[in-house]
């Protein structure tokens, strides 16, 4: 198994970055992968236009203390489970799939 690296934009608060590493902990424990580590960093240049779709899909709403964020997890893990892991949780980001809806925590995977 070699070292994954994945990347996701978001435009969160502390609860829903919390449900975002709950998520990659979840898909991570059901297919095999080890994460090595996990963390975040402001990323307000990188996912700017995050912040602007949120503001797009909740307009006259006060964001809070939402920030773009960039979380980053080292995995332990082959290409497929990486991909299939990624897939994951990209489906429980976005339930409803590619239909026009509007996200709770926007996002961007790399």
């Amino acid at each position: 198994m070699r070292r994954r690296d994945l990347t996701f934009g978001l435009y969160a608060d502390a609860e829903g970055l919390a449900r975002v590493r709950s998520l990659v902990e979840d898909a991570a424990a059901s297919r095999g992968a080890r994460i090595t580590t996990m963390s975040e960093r402001p990323a307000a240049d990188a996912y700017d236009f995050l912040a602007s779709q949120w503001t797009v899909e909740h307009p006259g709403q006060n964001s809070g203390t939402r920030q773009p964020t960039e979380l980053r997890v080292h995995l332990r893990c082959s290409l497929r489970t990486r991909r299939s892991l990624r897939k994951a949780v990209i489906e429980a980001l976005c339930p409803e799939g590619p239909t026009p809806h509007t996200c709770d925590v926007p996002w961007a995977a790399t």
